[in-house]
């Protein structure tokens, strides 16, 4: 599809990236760009690499090799501020890693207060906007434990997004959800997406990613396959490993 706004300069920009866990390696020389704006999808079969592609993006996982730059800064640098790193990069896990002792509004806080030393009251407001805008402006008080599963998910976005990431990577968020929350979730996504937030999503969500992405990487055995627009991948993809993987989940 095409862009639903005008792509910016490159914001992620991985080069020749590998990634060994002792003698396995899980990534083989990967290479991609994402541009500010845009919507990028991962997709491909488990354990192909996927989600330690996003952990090597945000610093939770040190490559093996190669490069990857945030914002033109350089991630695998030891003296990189890993704090800078972690406001740049938001990251939503399949688990909501909630505190299950403090409300909605309260994990939404936490971080901008404790750890970028922000002010409370104006943390609270910019906390109370963003539950609203993942529909959960009635929730404020609540305890994840009285959420559903898509209700949480919203939260752990929220809190993400009071970091003002500049890239929001989204791993598998919707994989434990059923099939009435897991829309109300990629609703929240789309929208981030529609608005212009960059996005990098890890997903078995083949419909969703057709819709909403700008660019759909195929990865497989640690290795990019193939890539192009959804248009491309998913209606004339060129590889016969893609074509198989495809038709055994479309």
């Amino acid at each position: 599809m095409a862009s639903r706004h005008q792509l910016g300069e490159p914001v992620v920009v991985v080069e020749g990236v590998e990634k060994s866990f002792g003698s396995f390696s899980v990534l083989r020389d990967v290479s991609l760009t994402v541009r500010r704006g845009e919507t990028v999808c991962i997709i491909g079969p488990s354990g192909s690499g996927k989600s330690t592609l996003l952990r090597c993006i945000n610093g939770l996982v040190p490559i093996s090799k190669g490069s990857i730059k945030l914002a033109g800064r350089e991630v695998n640098d030891a003296k990189l501020d890993k704090l800078a790193l972690r406001r740049d990069v938001g990251i939503v896990f399949q688990q909501y890693n909630l505190f299950p002792h403090k409300t909605a509004l309260q994990n939404v806080m936490m971080a901008p207060i404790h750890v970028l030393k922000q002010d409370k009251a104006e943390v609270e407001e910019r906390a109370r906007k963003l539950l609203a805008k993942v529909g959960l402006s009635q929730k404020l008080a609540t305890y994840p434990g009285e959420l559903s599963g898509g209700q949480q998910q919203r939260v752990a976005i929220a809190r993400s997004l009071a970091m003002n990431p500049k890239v929001m990577l989204f791993d598998e968020v919707t994989a434990a959800l059923d099939p009435e929350t897991k829309k109300e979730v990629l609703v929240t996504i789309q929208d981030l997406a529609a608005e212009g937030m960059t996005c990098i999503l890890v997903t078995h969500e083949m419909g969703f990613a057709r819709e909403v992405a700008d660019h759909v990487y195929f990865t497989d055995g640690g290795v990019i396959v193939e890539h192009g627009s959804p248009a491309e991948v998913f209606g004339n993809p060129r590889e016969e490993r893609t074509k198989g993987f495809l038709d055994k989940v479309l």
